[in-house]
């Protein structure tokens, strides 16, 4: 097994960081460049969002298919060939001649990046000692939101030097020379067992999880907030890219920095649900993204980045919570479990533009924002519950027979 300080552990690691990198950062190439889209391809605002929104539709789906794929046919292969078939699509991508082509390319993508997610995990459990096992899986989930970033900030600069072909293509080679490195640094398998597919057993556990609902809970909230959190970003670009603000795609691009502050929110989420609960943290996440959204409505440019830094910082601590508290209450199949809540969140990002666009044609940017306190009040109330069965669980434990009965 693979231990901290090993070069067996340092060369793993950065490879699934490496490749996470590689994924977020071709799945968020086109958000800052919606303004663009629009004008270029005559779309209305919400058309222009589905280069992110189906793209994000088919990853969320693939993931139910590649971890029992990977159970039975190897965690390694699927990985590399996926993260070369999604990469290899970045060149293609800027080769169509209509938007309807765009989008199919794209959402073949977002089928092919669901590769390393879904089993980046399960290879590190097979290979990794436990110890090192939670550090790399910090060090893997720090790549995702980087690679993120720096998808939007190369397809804001180079849009704004060249053209959004350009982005693509370099995104693209840099992406295949990435692969290359993962495909060098990555060990193989030592202690991988292969499992025969049994969809029976897969549609089973998948069923038992929805029937749990201290799970179903916990997949609605991340599902919802990422619905209304990762579309608010969508829905901004529109009102920075117009009068008075009229940013370029390379600032929008900047604009994603926010980000970070997420960061800070996961890294403290741990801490913060020992010291309060899980269903508490949850709550507060949710209730400091209803504040951000608040702050957005300031007409001024440094108001709104606030707004998000602040967004940012809540959603990513309950997001984290919510995570953390799917894989405790799982009953079976803990793994399972994780991949349902993580079709649940895209799914719920790849759909709140249907929701949010009603909103922003009726009253732009206000209604956007009241859009989404609404739904962070569904959250909320979420959040409330699971915090009410935890203190009703806890009643009952403690109490006598008779006063229980």
């Amino acid at each position: 097994m693979i231990q901290t300080g090993t070069t067996a552990f340092t060369r793993a690691t950065l490879a699934l960081c490496l490749g996470s990198f590689i994924v977020f950062a071709n799945l968020y190439i086109t958000q800052p460049l919606f303004p663009l889209l629009r004008t270029q391809f005559e779309l209305t605002d919400l058309q222009a969002t589905w280069s992110l929104a189906l793209p994000m539709l088919t990853l969320g789906l693939s993931l139910l298919v590649y971890g029992p794929l990977s159970d039975a046919l190897g965690r390694r292969r699927i990985m590399l060939l996926t993260l070369f078939g999604s990469s290899a699509l970045s060149l293609l991508i800027p080769l169509t001649q209509g938007y309807d082509s765009l989008l199919a390319l794209r959402m073949l993508q977002g089928l092919l990046l669901g590769g390393l997610p879904a089993i980046a995990i399960a290879y590190m459990g097979d290979e990794f000692e436990r110890p090192a096992l939670l550090l790399a899986v910090g060090l893997y989930i720090s790549a995702n939101s980087l690679g993120g970033i720096s998808g939007r900030l190369v397809g804001g600069f180079v849009t704004d030097w060249l053209d959004w072909h350009s982005a693509f293509y370099l995104l693209g080679v840099l992406s295949l020379l990435g692969v290359a490195l993962v495909a060098w640094l990555l060990p193989p398998s030592q202690h991988f067992q292969p499992r025969p597919l049994r969809p029976k057993t897969m549609a089973t556990d998948l069923a038992g999880h929805l029937r749990n609902p201290l799970l179903v809970t916990a997949y609605l909230i991340g599902g919802l907030n990422f619905f209304i959190f990762s579309n608010q970003y969508s829905y901004i670009t529109y009102v920075l890219s117009d009068a008075p603000f009229e940013l370029a795609p390379s600032w929008l691009g900047m604009l994603f920095l926010t980000y970070l502050s997420g960061s800070l929110g996961s890294a403290v989420s741990g801490k913060l649900s020992q010291r309060f609960g899980q269903p508490d943290c949850m709550l507060a996440g949710v209730l400091i993204m209803m504040l951000g959204s608040l702050l957005t409505l300031q007409q001024s440019l440094l108001t709104i980045v606030l707004g998000l830094l602040v967004s940012s910082f809540g959603f990513f601590i309950c997001h984290s919570v919510c995570s953390a508290w799917v894989n405790r209450n799982a009953e079976h199949a803990r793994a399972s479990a994780s991949s349902l809540y993580l079709v649940c969140y895209y799914l719920g990002a790849a759909s709140g533009g249907f929701y949010l666009d009603r909103f922003w044609q009726a009253q732009g940017w206000n209604g956007v924002v009241l859009g989404s306190l609404l739904i962070l009040t569904l959250t909320s109330a979420l959040a409330f519950s699971l915090r009410y069965r935890l203190r009703r669980a806890a009643d009952l434990s403690t109490a006598t027979p008779a006063q229980a009965g």
